[in-house]
């Protein structure tokens, strides 16, 4: 069984029938998304150079949304599947005062959560269309 296949993976903000994009809720994290593919999955190199462009298309969307609205010190993109082996991407506004910065997420924290500003899930939903539109060709 597929955790991303069985559940929505987050906090669901947009799909189509390719792709979905969601927030992950972890209140360390603001603005947290992942990019995850409908289907099963497991490698870039499983799609079509069609499909890993309109793939890419969509996280960049969701890169740009998210600097646009937080203003982060960095944004981390990865792609593991060790774990959840179905094709998704973590999109993850970085600054330099979180928990963990500048090492990864899910290393030990070396400073508290300082009180950080957030927004709502609809407007994040509508930074992200906006950047859809233009990048992954949305109508």
């Amino acid at each position: 069984m597929c955790e991303l296949c069985e559940t929505t993976g987050g906090i669901l903000l947009w799909k189509d029938e390719f792709l979905r994009i969601v927030r992950v809720e972890m209140p360390d994290y603001i603005g947290f998304c992942r990019v995850i593919l409908q289907r099963h999955i497991s490698e870039m190199t499983d799609l079509s150079f069609e499909e890993r462009n309109r793939f890419m298309n969509a996280i960049w969307a969701v890169e740009t949304a998210l600097r646009n609205i937080y203003k982060p010190t960095k944004i981390n993109l990865a792609s593991l599947g060790n774990i959840v082996p179905h094709l998704h991407w973590h999109v993850i506004p970085r600054f330099s005062d979180d928990p963990h910065f500048p090492q990864p997420i899910w290393s030990p924290a070396c400073r508290e959560l300082l009180p950080r500003f957030s927004v709502t899930d609809e407007t994040l939903c509508n930074e992200i269309l906006t950047h859809l539109n233009t990048m992954y060709c949305i109508s």
